[in-house]
């Protein structure tokens, strides 16, 4: 094994960290005896050689290497290589992408086209593998050949005559994964493909296997699911949690049993010799696995090993620990269906299995931050889930609920009692960091729920406040009033040092949230004393916290008139706009703020047109200089100028014309736009406003939500845009703008 390996020149070659000298070692690894040598060795492979999916030129090394690994029968966990040369070599360019790479990304994308050919080339191994003795090879092997191999029509005919004769359920799935996958690169195949998981979903002999049915079903062909999907589901799953454990017998694929056969030509179905399964007599039991069914497992200190043992601890005492990626591939198949998948995840939380239920709650968190819809019934029943014994359950659920904002309303009596049991759990602290609220206290601040206070007072009187206690006591507003003192207190105390801004900024975001003019003087001695070291951000804050308290802060004028001296910088447009907030001095502010506009830093000029707007028609002169930004190649800053524009002419044409371009331009704007938009009064019926705001209302998906990442706050600004365009909308009216 590995001829040729020591002739590479891999010191010439570089991975993630550093010179790929180290390659040999990695690959002679993955061929140990010793089981935690393999697994460091496998974390070292996706680490560095394979990092984030990147392919370098000693990824493209490997690959020779790594085929003879699989093929070798005395190799242990060799389902691990093939999942990883199915990375590698499994990353499709398609035209779009292409006609968007840059000259530095070209030796990237050749890397991975050169990856895709290798291991393509290499792939009708996989055919031999499907049938091997080791059961995580097969639970590998489908999905390699469904993602590599050339010929889409071969594949699928020896995935159903696998499934035939397979034992091991887990790979049964996979297998039926694994024609979803080739239903969904080869789309001409879609309907065969649909029609033989219908056929499954329908008479398949076991829960789980109609269940990986429907799931590719939905990705494929979601059309061809049944219209009672969700009362099919829910009855599979309870079937699933009723059944004992026992190996399942082998699937008849005939249209009693599958579904008619996909019309495949005879020729193209008929795999070559090499590449063919043995016969097997379709009524026989099927063959027991080897023994040693998936490797040896253990526990590494290595990433793949945690998360490992991360997913053996959830998968513990659990008849079937994949039930919950069939249903996550399901709720993906079904997109916006969002009343179906609602439904579904109601009846998972109200199972009788506990991790059924962590799974609900987890998918409920995805399906409300990409969705929007009627989800009280969804919210309560999660917020039942915090007085679960199982943490990890209870745990699930808060931090669900700690991204909803005003959604969370129908768990709030249920949040108020979690904070009344655990009383230890209102300040979490970290081994590195500052302690942080916890997310049951944060999750009823942000309602706005009195029941808060007790924990966030608790929050202020230890050694070390909360980071995030500030923006908590900001949500709740006027209930949180008796906080003031304990928040004023605590900010006399921060020594102006170092680590000032850490300290200080929780307290002045929350005296900031309550308006609390009484905590002027300790403002002002955080003003005159920051450091150097993140003294800007402290000023910023103690500046917007002195403007937010408004005339009542009038000790703080001669400070602030000092400061605007210096105009053009970002600090004297800070200080004032926190001047004009609290005087009304428009003459003093004016040409601080107009030399603002023209600094040479994009996000000074954006400060300085917000606050511009602030001054309404007092600042009327400086309408032509906002003017000449309407067209600017920032789009951030054509927007804030649009709309301090209107505010200091009063006309809105120009400025809404800008405003529903970056609209469309960039979704993140919207809020700023609705507000805008809202603040000009009624919507003419018919304009260009209307249609744009209508359209946002009408969407199901959420207008910031992101494949492969969200916000903390996504939910949040999401539901105030659609209350703006409502808000909008209710007075539209006919008319013209001005």
């Amino acid at each position: 094994m590995f001829s040729g390996i020591d002739e590479v020149d891999w010191a010439s070659m570089e991975h993630a960290y550093g010179p790929a000298d180290d390659v040999p070692e990695l690959l002679r690894g993955l061929a140990s005896e010793d089981p935690a040598e393999r697994e460091t060795a496998l974390d070292g492979m996706y680490g560095a050689v394979h990092h984030q999916g990147d392919v370098y030129a000693c990824t493209l090394a490997c690959i020779p290497f790594l085929f003879e690994l699989v093929a070798d029968p005395g190799v242990q966990d060799r389902g691990s290589v093939v999942e990883l040369l199915t990375s590698i070599g499994g990353f499709d360019l398609d035209e779009d992408d292409e006609a968007e790479i840059d000259e530095d990304e070209i030796e990237g994308a050749a890397n991975y086209a050169m990856a895709a050919a290798a291991v393509t080339a290499g792939a009708g191994i996989f055919f031999e593998l499907i049938a091997d003795e080791d059961p995580g090879v097969r639970l590998a092997a489908p999905l390699a050949l469904a993602t590599l191999h050339r010929h889409p029509v071969r594949v699928l005919a020896l995935l159903r005559e696998r499934l035939l004769v397979e034992c091991d359920e887990e790979v049964r799935l996979a297998l039926v994964e694994a024609a979803g996958r080739v239903a969904l690169r080869h789309r001409p195949l879609a309907g065969p493909v649909a029609q033989w998981l219908n056929g499954l979903a329908a008479r398949a002999r076991t829960p789980g296997l109609r269940l990986a049915a429907l799931a590719q079903l939905a990705r494929c062909s979601p059309d061809g699911l049944p219209g009672d999907v969700v009362a099919v589901v829910s009855g599979l799953l309870r079937e699933m949690r009723a059944a004992p454990a026992r190996r399942p017998a082998p699937v008849r694929d005939d249209t009693a049993e599958g579904g008619a056969a996909p019309d495949l030509d005879a020729d193209q179905a008929q795999a070559p010799e090499a590449d063919a399964v043995p016969d097997r007599d379709p009524d026989a039991e099927p063959v027991a696995a080897a023994d040693g069914a998936r490797g040896e497992q253990v526990a590494a200190p290595t990433l793949v090993g945690q998360l490992r043992a991360l997913a053996a601890q959830e998968d513990a005492g659990h008849g079937a620990p994949w039930a919950a990626d069939l249903l996550r591939t399901l709720h993906v198949g079904l997109d916006d269906r969002v009343g179906d998948r609602t439904a579904l995840l109601v009846d998972q939380l109200r199972s009788p299995d506990r991790r059924q239920r962590l799974d609900a709650v987890r998918m409920s968190g995805g399906l409300i931050r990409a969705w929007r819809g009627s989800y009280e019934e969804l919210v309560a029943l999660v917020g039942d889930q915090l007085a679960d014994p199982e943490p990890r359950l209870a745990e699930a659920a808060s931090h669900v609920l700690e991204e909803l904002f005003g959604l969370a309303a129908p768990a709030a009596d249920a949040l108020a009692a979690r904070l009344a049991a655990s009383p230890d759990a209102w300040v979490r602290s970290w081994a590195s960091g500052p302690p942080g609220l916890g997310s049951a206290v944060k999750a009823l601040a942000r309602l706005g729920d009195p029941r808060a206070v007790p924990a966030l007072a608790a929050a202020l009187a230890r050694p070390q406040v909360a980071h995030d206690v500030g923006f908590a006591v900001g949500h709740l507003g006027a209930v949180a009033r008796p906080l003031a003192g304990p928040l004023r207190r605590r900010l006399a105390e921060v020594e102006l040092d170092e680590g000032a801004y850490d300290r200080a900024s929780p307290l002045l975001a929350g005296l900031t949230g309550l308006r609390a003019a009484e905590a002027a003087p300790e403002v002002l001695r955080v003003l005159r004393g920051a450091p150097e070291y993140r003294g800007e951000w402290l000023r910023t804050a103690a500046l917007r916290a002195l403007g937010s308290f408004g005339p009542a802060a009038r000790e703080a004028v001669p400070e602030l008139r000092a400061l605007i001296r210096r105009p053009g910088t970002a600090a004297a447009t800070e200080a004032a706009e926190a001047l004009w907030a609290i005087s009304g001095d428009a003459e003093a502010v004016l040409p601080v703020l107009i030399e603002g506009l023209q600094s040479d830093q994009v996000h000074d000029r954006r400060a300085a047109a917000v606050a511009l707007g602030a001054l309404g028609p007092r600042a009327g002169v400086v309408a032509p200089r906002l003017r000449g930004l309407l067209d600017h190649e920032e789009l951030w800053l054509r927007v804030d100028a649009a709309i301090a524009l209107w505010e200091v002419s009063g006309r809105s044409r120009e400025s809404t014309e800008v405003l529903l371009a970056a609209w469309e331009l960039n979704r993140h704007v919207r809020v700023r736009v609705a507000e805008c938009l809202t603040r000009m009064g009624p919507v003419p019926e018919g304009s260009a406003a209307a249609r744009a705001l209508r359209g946002e209302v009408a969407s199901v998906r959420r207008h910031n939500a992101m494949d492969g990442g969200y916000g903390s706050h996504d939910i949040h600004e999401d539901e105030k845009l659609l209350a703006l365009c409502r808000r909008a909308l209710r007075g539209t009216a006919k008319g013209t703008t001005t």
